[in-house]
């Protein structure tokens, strides 16, 4: 019998396709693998910390070593608080304001008194919130001001680098890379130069520009979760536009896009692979 739409057959499809979307998870967490204070080889330009959230911290860690990778070669210690936990984005994006703020407490716990020049993100929906807190905690008489403190003193690691310098690399890397614009980067942050200026440093670079680079990849947090047909829409659009670039990197700066992404990539049978800008950096660093 031929099935209906939206009948069961259809629903266990659905199923299976958002399963495939699942990432590897590594057998240790990043911060099971490294020390909370980490110092550069030569002089100190200052201190960061890094934030390590949830996503990040579990399903991307190579992305943090190369962003510890590219912020010690850069002269920062780099403090790695322990206790940290998720930032509380997910959370406040959708409607649970109550445990974004407790989460955001924790952080803030976590990260006072250590003389920071910046707090340090690398992922695009955590540095947006992080920037919020000011005014998610501004009636808590406890965390006001020093929610705005951190809030102020939040930066996309790419923001980052752009403000204060960095060395640029010497190596080639003789790829074709395209950029995604992920939407909590551009549109809440107003952060795209600063990625493009840091890829275009790096020799050897063909970087071609992405058509609708700033239009969401349907990621959008859990949206491709709670409204997956309409998620597979807005990719497929996206990954037409990638598949035009042919692009051997397709680089972004949030972990909701890189996933997204990857798994288009391998929907729709492209040869590429999804980075982080930075992570692109610290390659070019090594010669790789």
């Amino acid at each position: 019998m031929a099935d209906e739409a939206g009948g069961p057959a259809a629903e266990v499809g659905a199923l299976r396709d958002k399963h495939s979307m699942l990432p590897r998870v590594p057998d240790k967490f990043f911060d099971e693998t490294v020390q909370e204070l980490l110092s550069p080889a030569g002089s100190s330009r200052g201190r960061v910390a890094l934030l390590t959230g949830c996503v990040m911290n579990v399903v991307f860690p190579e992305i943090h070593r190369d962003v510890v990778d590219v912020l010690l070669r850069n002269g920062f210690e780099v403090v790695i608080p322990k206790g940290q936990g998720c930032c509380g984005s997910l959370h406040g994006h959708n409607g649970d304001v109550r445990t974004a703020r407790a989460l955001a407490r924790r952080i803030i716990d976590a990260f006072d008194g250590r003389q920071l020049d910046a707090i340090i993100v690398d992922s695009a929906g955590c540095s947006a919130f992080l920037k919020e807190y000011g005014s998610l905690l501004r009636d808590e008489r406890h965390y006001a001001l020093r929610a705005e403190n951190l809030s102020k003193r939040t930066k996309d690691i790419t923001e980052f680098l752009a403000e204060v310098g960095y060395v640029e690399p010497r190596h080639p890397v003789a790829k074709r890379v395209t950029y995604h614009e992920a939407c909590h980067l551009v549109h809440t942050q107003a952060i795209s130069r600063q990625p493009r200026r840091i890829v275009a440093s790096i020799p050897g670079i063909e970087l071609v520009e992405l058509p609708e680079a700033t239009w969401c990849c349907g990621s959008a947090g859990i949206y491709n979760i709670v409204h997956f047909e309409d998620s597979m829409a807005l990719l497929e659009r996206k990954m037409s536009h990638i598949a035009s670039t042919k692009a051997e990197i397709v680089l972004t700066g949030n972990p909701g896009c890189h996933l997204q992404i990857d798994y288009g990539i391998r929907k729709f049978g492209l040869k590429a692979e999804v980075m982080h800008p930075v992570s692109l950096l610290r390659r070019a660093y090594e010669g790789a």
